[in-house]
């Protein structure tokens, strides 16, 4: 059984900053890409950012320069500082990790329950 918890959402002012962290625990093995998404009302969910194990990172065109993700592999974690927040970041954030159980099978995809980031004008 794996869990993703995610914490650090809330309510920010626009220009203002928050950041997220998602923890994995389970028997987990190995934990491979990991991602933020984002879903906003009446609309689809969203690739915010990425990074590979490795430390490589990638973003969304609309967070470059203001959002940054990181993650601690010792600690199975992930996390997103997002500054110069606008309102049109306002949605529910979701983590998102590709973990190996076991090694025979390869990673699967695990989801955190979500956060909800408002950012008011």
């Amino acid at each position: 059984q794996v869990q993703l918890v995610e914490s650090g959402g809330g309510l920010v002012q626009a220009g203002g900053s928050l950041r997220l962290s998602c923890a994995a625990s389970g028997s987990i093995r190995r934990i491979n890409d990991m991602y933020w998404y984002r879903q906003a009302p009446g609309k689809q969910r969203e690739l915010v950012a990425s990074i590979t194990e490795g430390g490589t990172t990638n973003y969304a065109d609309s967070v470059k320069g203001r959002f940054t993700i990181s993650r601690d592999n010792a600690k199975s974690t992930v996390h997103l500082q997002m500054n110069s927040l606008k309102p049109e970041d306002t949605a529910v954030y979701y983590c998102n990790a590709q973990i190996v159980l076991r090694f025979e099978f390869g990673p699967s995809s695990h989801w955190g329950q979500g956060t909800q980031v408002t950012v008011s004008s």
